[in-house]
């Protein structure tokens, strides 16, 4: 199934930060995908890399219940994103501004996003954001 990246983007970014719904995230990758953070500290939130649609379900359910907990949500007013595509039709990058409302002032989140994608899902997602700016 042939999906555009706009299209991929939006059901990762549904499935994930909008509803935080860990299967419907895993469903956004391939069987053997990968999720990869590199910047994530060693016994973070996440492992630097989950391999497989059921180890990021697995992965994602804690991460998920722990967001939920959190009870903080994306401002999507706020917030925005810019696609880049590539030379290669199955590669985009996402630039992405999550703003958060603060007390004080907004937490601003902007992390960049590699997307290999294969056959409408994503078959690696390489996530640099700073995880302090979540805590």
């Amino acid at each position: 199934m042939s999906r555009t990246p706009q299209e991929i983007f939006q059901r990762y970014l549904h499935a994930g930060p909008l509803t935080r719904d860990a299967d419907a995230l895993a469903e956004t990758f391939t069987e053997d995908g990968a999720f990869e953070a590199p910047f994530m500290p060693v016994g973070g939130a996440l492992p630097r890399r989950i391999v497989g649609r059921a180890a990021i379900r697995a992965a994602m359910v804690a991460s998920c219940r722990q967001q939920l907990k959190d009870h903080r949500k994306p401002n999507l007013q706020k917030s925005g994103h810019v696609l880049h595509t590539t030379s290669d039709p199955e590669v985009f990058i996402a630039e992405i501004d999550t703003v958060f409302d603060g007390d004080d002032e907004d937490i601003v989140v902007s992390p960049v996003q590699i997307f290999r994608t294969r056959d409408g899902r994503i078959a690696r997602l390489r996530d640099y954001f700073a995880p302090a700016l979540l805590s």
